[in-house]
């Protein structure tokens, strides 16, 4: 369970129009809201689903796991939340695979809803978002990785500085199939 003054200390990230925040164990509901809904359409895009993924019962472990892993500086997974409507998650951002040491960097991927698509919710979201790791846990590089046919998300890291740094083949392993991808990174310049 997660004790108050834990939950005080997670990340709350403003941007224009968005609350950038970890999910909480009321956020359950929300959150298994988010990815049923959206489930057809983020299939093309993600590892392969398993059921249990949209069930309460693995939100509440995995809940757990993300606040352990943050506090242990492994990772942040941050849920989107309109400020019209700070209760409906509309897209999520997650920063994986910390390293430190002389490297300080991590990955990060994302998602946003299919209804939201277009309106520039991820450009403002992963923005703050990137900001906040460099700011506040001293990242160095944040690494972003895309699939050469998904040029809408190659539109959106080239927007916000991200920088080609290669191409992998067979790289990750989306829903059943072996993708290439496109790497790129942003490097903190503050």
């Amino acid at each position: 369970m997660q004790s108050g003054s834990m939950l005080e200390e997670l990340p709350l990230i403003s941007s224009k129009r968005l609350f950038l925040r970890m999910a909480t164990q009321g956020d359950i509901p929300e959150v298994v809201r988010f990815y049923t809904e959206n489930r057809v359409y983020l299939t093309p895009f993600y590892p392969v689903w398993y059921e249990e993924f949209f069930t309460q019962e693995y939100w509440q472990n995995q809940i757990q796991i993300d606040v352990y892993e943050f506090f242990n500086d492994k990772s942040l997974k941050l849920f989107l939340f309109p400020q019209s409507n700070s209760r409906r998650i509309i897209g999520t951002i997650n920063f994986r695979n910390f390293v430190r040491g002389a490297a300080q960097y991590c990955t990060v991927g994302y998602s946003v809803a299919e209804e939201e698509q277009g309106k520039g919710y991820m450009t403002e979201a992963l923005k703050a978002a990137t900001d906040y790791v460099f700011q506040e846990l001293n990242m160095h590089r944040v690494m972003a990785n895309y699939m050469p046919h998904n040029q809408r998300s190659g539109k959106l890291l080239k927007k916000l500085g991200f920088v080609v740094e290669g191409y992998a083949r067979d790289y990750l392993m989306i829903n059943g199939k072996w993708e290439d991808h496109i790497l790129t990174s942003l490097i903190r310049s503050f």
